[in-house]
């Protein structure tokens, strides 16, 4: 396996530095785009029909008992309207149904799945929904995924205290003996409600977003994975296949989309193998590269791994796996058929 290394991560500093290395902090004039931009996502939501009623639940265990053996891996989606699959009608669509499908399916044992993530949440939520789901495991978590970051774009929500939310977020699961893996803030840019010039300064807001969660995570002990402008291109020659009716959320083929490039970090991140990658950047010769800068290269490069291993960062692209197209077939869920039809869409 060919990878990318970079320089020591060095200890914890403070995550002022971190906002202020990645271009975080906002001017006067950048405030006031975020206020222009705000309105603008409004109108485009108000303007455009979104779906119907909230994402249905996807907790519950997954796995076919006559297939899967072993205790269940206790697994957790946290995050914003990304994570809890906003705009798909059936449990087997949600983003964490996709996740627990992928595990299934490469550890051969069954995964007990809890997703409290909050529509419209941004990082000062994570603290609690991490809380949630510590108790929800009695304190024991295999693995957490998160995805954050585009409503603290969207809200003006860019000071030192939001990279400061996620890292105290995966601090604490961390803590808990969780591996963490974050899928960083996406490229708002692709968005075509939002309009220019607003939408470059969306797309350079949500980069150095995103490569001030990099640091934060790395240096909490979790890893990475740029989302960027990852459905940018395919909606560009598909705008009514990967974004949902109100071309702000997924379709259920963009959750999928960002499923394919999150599932091997996670698997990864359990021991379930090592899937084929390759560096983002060739090794430097000379010197070492900052995490900070590393941080900044993934955040232009989607699909891009960041992750700590030793004294060095490590930068990799991991081949894409597509999850089960059926996912819910695997779900074995602890409900009754009636708290199954209560939480909308049937596993």
């Amino acid at each position: 396996m060919s990878q990318a290394e970079v320089g020591p991560t060095g200890k914890t500093r403070g995550v002022g530095a971190v906002a202020a290395y990645a271009g975080g902090a906002l001017t006067a004039a950048g405030a006031l785009g975020v206020g222009v931009l705000v309105g603008q996502v409004l109108i485009a939501r108000l303007t455009i029909p979104g779906a119907e009623a909230p994402p249905p639940r996807c907790d519950g265990d997954y796995g076919d008992p006559t297939v899967v053996t072993g205790d269940p891996l206790r697994v957790a989606v946290i995050g914003d309207s990304t994570a809890a699959g906003y705009g798909v009608r059936t449990r087997a669509e949600t983003p964490g149904a996709l996740l627990a499908g992928g595990i299934v399916a490469a550890a051969h044992r069954p995964v007990r799945l809890r997703c409290p993530a909050v529509v419209g949440s941004i990082s000062a939520w994570l603290p609690a929904q991490v809380e949630t789901v510590l108790e929800a495991f009695d304190q024991r978590l295999d693995l957490a995924v998160i995805f954050i970051g585009a409503n603290d774009v969207t809200t003006g929500s860019l000071g030192e205290e939001t990279v400061a939310h996620l890292a105290e977020a995966v601090t604490t699961l961390r803590n808990a003996g969780a591996e963490v893996v974050v899928a960083t803030c996406p490229d708002l840019g692709t968005i075509r409600p939002i309009l220019p010039p607003l939408r470059w300064l969306a797309r350079r807001w949500s980069r150095q977003l995103a490569a001030a969660q990099t640091v934060a995570v790395v240096r909490a002990g979790g890893r990475t994975v740029s989302l960027g402008d990852l459905l940018g291109p395919r909606f560009d020659a598909a705008p009514d296949t990967m974004f949902g009716a109100d071309r702000y959320h997924p379709s259920v083929q963009g959750y999928a989309a960002a499923v394919e490039v999150v599932l091997p970090s996670a698997l990864a991140a359990l021991g379930l193998g090592r899937s084929p990658s390759s560096p983002v950047a060739p090794t430097p010769t000379r010197g070492r590269v900052s995490l900070p800068a590393a941080a900044v290269a993934a955040a232009h490069s989607p699909g891009t791994e960041v992750t700590a291993e030793g004294p060095f960062t490590r930068l990799r692209r991991r081949m894409r796996l597509r999850p089960p197209s059926h996912a819910g077939s695997l779900a074995v869920p602890s409900l009754t058929g009636a708290e199954a039809a209560e939480q909308g869409g049937h596993p």
